[in-house]
């Protein structure tokens, strides 16, 4: 299994007991749909490796603590330690109407109401306050706020997401 065929689950935070036990970040609004999992990837050095799960319950609303078969003392635990854990693509929930994962956008054509055809979808950055898509117009690149008031509709079969942006907004990057 390769890393672009998952998406990330979260980060093995701290240990939980002698027995090996150990915390899990999960990277979710919604914990609770993963704690009946049989079997994660941990990504060790450049190998992402199956664990399968013994026991899993939430700890504390937003935590996940897991024990993994094989993993029975707290050496094992502490090797793990700030580990990232994957899980393939088709283990996300269905989104519908305006929502939808930022993997699955790449490469869809942004349509502004006013301007037109902006570009291409080439990646997202939510590394700032605000997520942003990076549209590709030519050699130009546009910046596109990700505000729920400005999508209008995201279209999966066709593959575009129409928007409607302020007036001059797009215009600053031609």
């Amino acid at each position: 299994m390769k890393k672009e065929e998952c998406f990330y689950l979260g980060k093995i935070v701290k240990k939980y007991s002698f027995k090996g036990e150990v915390l899990i970040k999960l990277d979710t609004d919604e914990p609770e749909v993963y704690e009946n999992l049989e079997s994660v990837f941990v990504a060790l050095g450049n190998n992402l490796v199956p664990f399968f799960i013994e026991e899993a319950s939430l700890h504390k609303s937003d935590l996940l603590r897991i024990k993994f078969e094989d993993v029975t003392s707290e050496a094992d635990a502490d090797a793990l330690l700030k580990s990232e854990l994957y899980l393939p693509l088709e283990f996300l929930p269905k989104l519908s109407g305006k929502q939808f994962y930022f993997h699955e956008v790449i490469g869809f054509t942004l349509i502004d109401v006013n301007y037109g055809i902006v570009g291409y979808i080439e990646g997202v950055n939510d590394t700032t306050a605000q997520s942003l898509f990076e549209v590709k117009q030519g050699e130009k690149e546009v910046l596109i706020p990700m505000n729920d008031e400005f999508i209008i509709e995201v279209n999966r079969a066709e593959k575009f997401i129409k928007v409607a942006t302020p007036e001059g907004l797009i215009a600053l990057y031609l």
